[in-house]
């Protein structure tokens, strides 16, 4: 019992004194993008890739993670990073029309590196990615990092962003 201090004080103190136990509980967990077996759900959705990456196009036969960064349990405030990294489809003829555009070279050959491994049964065989910076440059727009991998035989490309912007509604 705290003695030599009145009701409302007491009461107070106590409310207080759980509110800073109450702070040191464990956190609760994070959002992660995993499930319970600790890997990634692969997504197979185009519209949210089609609404950031509009210079790529329409879309077909994506295969993508959208992964919170972080530490998981973090009760720090602010914003949450979040890897988007996947493959898609162009439209037939996109792949070889973005590697031979003049303003957007060069293309040089790149791998892409840390392909996560839910998204290894989808690298197409035989690939032989290219890559520029100037393209990279303009699919970002200097609000966010990204990647971009083109491959002109299977038509594809690999992203690989963090914290992709959605386009402006031309609408609006």
């Amino acid at each position: 019992m705290i003695t030599g201090v009145g009701p409302g004080r007491r009461r107070a103190l106590v409310l207080g004194a759980a509110a800073l136990l109450s702070a040191c509980a464990p956190a609760p967990t994070r959002p992660s993008g995993k499930e319970d077996d600790g890997h990634a759900e692969v997504r197979t959705d185009p519209e949210p890739l089609e609404r950031r990456f509009t210079e790529l196009g329409p879309l077909s036969d994506p295969h993508w993670l959208g992964l919170v960064l972080g530490v998981a349990g973090s009760r720090a405030p602010g914003p949450t990073d979040v890897r988007v990294v996947g493959f898609a489809r162009l439209a037939a003829g996109k792949a070889k029309s973005l590697v031979r555009a003049q303003d957007l070279g060069p293309f040089r050959p790149e791998r892409p590196d840390q392909v996560p491994e839910e998204l290894l049964p989808y690298l197409p065989k035989g690939a032989r990615w290219v890559r520029s910076e100037s393209f990279d440059r303009r699919m970002t727009q200097g609000t966010y990092t990204g990647a971009f991998y083109v491959d002109e035989g299977s038509g594809r490309v690999y992203f690989d962003t963090t914290d992709p912007s959605v386009a402006d509604d031309p609408k609006t």
